[in-house]
């Protein structure tokens, strides 16, 4: 099973959303990482089989998706970072009626949403109108009915967006467990979400792929080049114009700020441990260098 993406561009008008992009996807998670405008969003949605490419060519086992859309789509499941629900429908309805839209049994169907529901702690509110659920239980909902078809490809766009930390941490664990026989892509711009679950990791920026390797690569590009600084809160403005920060934290005696240089930021400066933050900030600034 393998999921291959050949050299795409993606264009609306004069604006590049991707440019020359290749990668090549097996059974496991690859956490799809970048900053808001990057492409991840263009990217999935092609994958996904919603737009096509201006140029290049996705094969999901050796089929051009663009060509043999359908080959992949009984495959699929998708879960779009614009996902809506109908709100006078309660979720079992709901699933039901994309378990329709899928092309699957209702006597199987119904039997998957039971387990789902309970999976994803929704068996309570059952019968409760979606209109009424938070946006974290919608979110549910819709990574429910992205599960429904016991998808091969499963691509997940800001998954966590709404849920509280105990609902991200009950959802990656989930994703962990289904990992061993699915292409999982999981896309967000919060680190924290994909670095303990994901083996591998695609960062996207400005319509680029510039990296696509393990975590471990990426911190090994980052070693000795992750500094603690403290300077006076007068000096944040510069500091930023001059320095990739990480992270800042204000104190009595100023602001302790973790800083990703090439070179010591100050004589004062200590080294510090690098964590995923600070290898995919040191990616995607050209302060810190690009890592392909």
């Amino acid at each position: 099973m393998e999921l291959c993406v050949n050299n795409i561009s993606q264009s609306y008008g004069p604006k590049q959303a991707l440019i020359d992009l290749s990668m090549q996807l097996r059974p496991g998670i690859t956490g799809l990482l970048g900053p808001n405008g990057a492409g991840k969003s263009t990217l999935m949605r092609m994958l996904a089989t919603v737009e096509k490419p201006t140029q290049g060519v996705i094969l999901w086992n050796g089929a051009d998706i663009a060509k043999y859309p359908n080959r992949l789509r009984e495959k699929l499941g998708y879960l779009p970072q614009d996902f809506d629900v109908y709100p006078n429908m309660n979720p079992a309805e709901f699933l039901e009626y994309m378990a329709a839209i899928k092309g699957l049994s209702m006597k199987s169907a119904k039997q998957r949403i039971n387990e789902l529901l309970d999976v994803l702690n929704l068996s309570n509110n059952r019968k409760q109108l979606l209109g009424g659920f938070s946006g974290g239980m919608k979110q549910r909902v819709g990574i429910a009915q992205a599960l429904l078809n016991d998808p091969k490809l499963l691509i997940i766009d800001e998954p966590t967006v709404g849920l509280d930390p105990e609902e991200r941490s009950h959802f990656r664990n989930l994703l962990t467990s289904l990992s061993s026989d699915k292409i999982i892509i999981l896309s967000t711009h919060i680190v924290t979400d994909i670095e303990s679950i994901a083996p591998n990791l695609a960062i996207l920026s400005n319509g680029r792929l510039i990296s696509h390797e393990t975590p471990e690569h990426l911190l090994k590009n980052v070693n000795k080049k992750v500094w603690n600084l403290v300077f006076p809160t007068s000096s944040m403005q510069e500091m930023q114009k001059n320095f990739t920060i990480s992270s800042s934290i204000h104190r009595s005696d100023g602001i302790h700020a973790r800083i990703v240089s090439n070179e010591r930021p100050s004589s004062s400066a200590t080294q510090l441990s690098p964590v995923l933050e600070d290898a995919y900030l040191y990616a995607v600034t050209s302060k810190g260098g690009i890592s392909q």
